[in-house]
């Protein structure tokens, strides 16, 4: 980390669908991917396949017999041994190999939120299995790690340690010290966003596995109870985390992410009354952001409660219905901010000039591919509304707009744009060979287990010039600065590093647009 077509309800089941509607709806279609289909034609299939296998090359722990990422083996089986708890398991989130949870948290939540909005579009393209193997890789770590109601081991290993050595996880030498979160050291960011990914990821599970559902759910409700109740920033009582994985935003985006997230797995009405009880003083209606990342949860809650709004239930009362619509201007304050439609240039993203949501230049895609998620989600939200566009002070946007934006940001990481380089890892013709990645850029230990030692790596492997001997295949860099230029360099962390909660948004994104394309192509035939 160095650092659906929407099917048009009609009550007349006899009658079909107008021919009318239909045509408009596929010539629609048409046009948002005529630009690519008369350019470059991205295979989402294929991005699909591969962003999923990203996170097998993640893996810590003992590897499955059905590993498919072949140049990784068993790592970090020690892991929590010296405090006498089994920690074996989860995610290095980067390339590095600290198990930093509130980014391996969040990253399970948008794989899961992925799986909850386009699971059907996923198994489609034959890839279901693999995506809920990579929720539950996760959650079978956060389970381990959360030993009591109110304790939560946060990280294993530090930064400061880990990064002084170059070496592959298999040979780790670091410290693996564990670091937990407790009643006397709070981390209410921690076990919020802890929380959301266990009952996202219980949604998930509810049919395939009820039991597993249930058992997360449980831990989901514990850890909420535990962060609301003891509150504090994580960073603050687990110093090594500060200057890896800084809470700025604080814990009450986590804490209301949380509680909307158990309202959606349980349906139970204290958990909705939190959301809006808390709105106005977490600022949950009060803060209009322009991003949206593991640290800053802002938009994707107003997200969320904007989906709440579809729902016609007899306990929606008033004040819900209310405090609900003012989160969905926040929300629309954000999908305006995306398209480059509120007033004034703060109030909007930066882009680069070829078009790419730009924030800042320390792994800038993480923006992206979470921006794309939600403008995507709010795309298909604006059509279960019936809502024709999105009122924004530049101009209305239609739910068409919407969709061609999420693609065009994605169409920008597949290689449509000035360099022609694909930065999803392995996809295309041309994408970055050195990346930023300890086991990826030495001699695989499948191949050679000769111990590499923890300078030896930067000795033999860090500078050299030649591409990585093993291929991060589906890693999402960093990706191009402000001018869209771009240098594969391994030593280029900030572009050439990817994280896990990079790919996760685009697992969702890849399964609608694959299934919006071959829906065009078999309606030309």
């Amino acid at each position: 980390m160095e650092k659906m077509i929407m099917k048009k309800k009609n009550n007349n089941k006899k009658l079909p669908l107008s021919i009318s509607h239909h045509c408009c709806f596929l010539l629609s279609l048409f046009s948002i991917f005529t630009f690519s289909r008369s350019t470059t034609v991205h295979n989402y299939t294929d991005a699909l396949t591969k962003s999923l296998l990203y996170f097998e090359a993640q893996r810590s722990g003992r590897l499955p017999y059905n590993q498919r990422v072949t140049w990784r083996d068993h790592s970090g089986l020690t892991d929590g041994l010296e405090q006498g708890v089994d920690l074996v398991g989860g995610y290095y989130d980067a390339g590095d190999h600290v198990k930093f949870g509130l980014p391996m948290a969040f990253t399970v939540t948008m794989l899961s939120w992925s799986i909850i909005e386009y699971g059907e579009h996923i198994a489609g393209a034959g890839e279901l299995e693999h995506a809920v193997e990579a929720i539950k890789w996760g959650t079978d770590y956060f389970i381990k790690a959360h030993t009591s109601p109110n304790v939560l081991w946060a990280e294993v290993g530090d930064g400061y340690t880990d990064h002084y050595c170059w070496q592959r996880p298999e040979d780790m030498t670091t410290s693996r010290q564990a670091y937990k979160i407790d009643e006397k050291n709070p981390g209410s960011d921690l076990a919020g966003e802890t929380a959301a990914a266990m009952a996202a990821a219980s949604m998930v599970f509810k049919k395939s596995n009820p039991h597993y559902s249930h058992l997360l759910l449980h831990h989901a409700q514990q850890l909420f109870e535990f962060g609301d109740k003891y509150r504090g920033k994580y960073d603050e009582n687990i110093g090594v985390a500060k200057n890896y994985y800084t809470s700025v935003s604080g814990y009450n985006d986590e804490l209301l992410w949380a509680a909307i997230w158990l309202y959606k797995a349980t349906d139970n009405q204290r958990y909705l009354n939190y959301v809006i009880d808390n709105g106005d003083s977490f600022g949950g209606i009060g803060w209009s952001i322009t991003e949206f990342s593991w640290d800053v949860k802002f938009a994707g809650i107003q997200v969320l409660a904007s989906q709440l709004l579809t729902k016609e239930k007899h306990h929606m009362n008033l004040k819900h219905k209310e405090m609900l619509e003012k989160y969905q201007s926040k929300a629309e304050y954000y999908i305006c901010a995306c398209l480059n439609k509120n007033n004034g240039t703060k109030h909007n993203v930066g882009f680069t000039p070829g078009g790419l949501i730009y924030i800042r230049q320390w792994n800038n895609m993480q923006y992206v591919s979470s921006g794309a998620f939600l403008v995507l989600v709010y795309s298909d939200l604006l059509r279960k509304l019936n809502r024709k566009e999105l009122k924004c002070h530049g101009g209305e946007v239609t739910s068409q707009e919407l969709l061609q934006f999420s693609k065009s940001q994605v169409d920008y990481i597949l290689g449509s744009n000035p360099l022609n380089m694909s930065y999803l890892v392995g996809f295309g013709p041309k994408f970055p060979t050195r990346v930023h990645h300890r086991g990826a850029s030495i001699v695989s230990y499948r191949e050679n287990k000769g111990f590499i030692g923890c300078t030896q790596g930067y000795d033999n492997w860090y500078g050299s010039r030649d591409p990585n001997p093993n291929t991060v295949v589906g890693a999402l860099v960093g990706g191009p600065n402000h001018n869209d230029e771009f240098n594969d360099k391994r030593g280029n962390y900030m572009q050439t590093e990817a994280c896990t909660y990079n790919t996760a948004p685009l697992v969702g994104i890849f399964a609608k647009l694959n299934y919006l394309e071959n829906t065009v192509l078999h309606a030309s035939y």
